[in-house]
């Protein structure tokens, strides 16, 4: 039995092509291979592909945040007509966190000028903190680097889980008041 809590995180990837089949998905594994490094606790996935379909994705971020402490988004995050990840996640929530969004395009910018271009968000619906992360594996990998050590306390704040990072992966930052410490 582990000393860490569980959580159930919802991972989500939102894309046209790959809910269709006509090309295999990479935001899911890259998102389930990144937390289960980073992340201490034993973990309960729910995996969702879907198409980029602004009520299909209002719809499984309300069905996810009430069961996950944790959902993070891929894709659909661009200027493109198709691209109505933020719209669907800003409809569902019950508080913005500009912050989260400023900073994965700040993370972003270090690595390509189109940064600009994305419109990532940050969010709480009830006890679930909802992130929507770029497309790419490289991409996804780089903003959870820059901004996960965030994401544990913010989780705490809202009544989830204490999620217990890997220190080789990143560090949660917690005022000392709000830490714990495993024998």
């Amino acid at each position: 039995m582990s000393a860490f809590e569980p959580a159930v995180i919802g991972i989500v990837s939102i894309s046209d092509r790959a809910a269709t089949g006509v090309y295999e998905d990479k935001g899911l594994p890259a998102l389930r291979d990144w937390l289960s490094g980073a992340l201490h606790n034993p973990i309960t996935w729910v995996e969702r592909l879907i198409p980029d379909e602004q009520a299909t994705i209002e719809a499984t971020l309300i069905e996810l945040a009430a069961q996950c402490c944790l959902v993070l988004t891929t894709g659909g995050t661009g200027p493109a007509p198709r691209d109505v990840t933020p719209e669907a996640t800003l409809a569902v929530a019950d508080k913005v966190l500009p912050g989260f969004g400023e900073a994965m395009r700040a993370v972003s910018l270090k690595y390509v000028p189109t940064a600009l271009l994305s419109r990532q968000v940050g969010v709480v619906r009830g006890a679930c903190l909802i992130l929507n992360l770029p497309g790419q594996p490289k991409a996804i990998k780089e903003t959870l680097d820059g901004v996960f050590a965030a994401v544990p306390y913010g989780i705490d704040l809202i009544g989830g889980p204490y999620l217990e990072t890997r220190v080789e992966v990143v560090t949660a930052f917690r005022p000392k008041s709000a830490q714990r410490h495993h024998p």
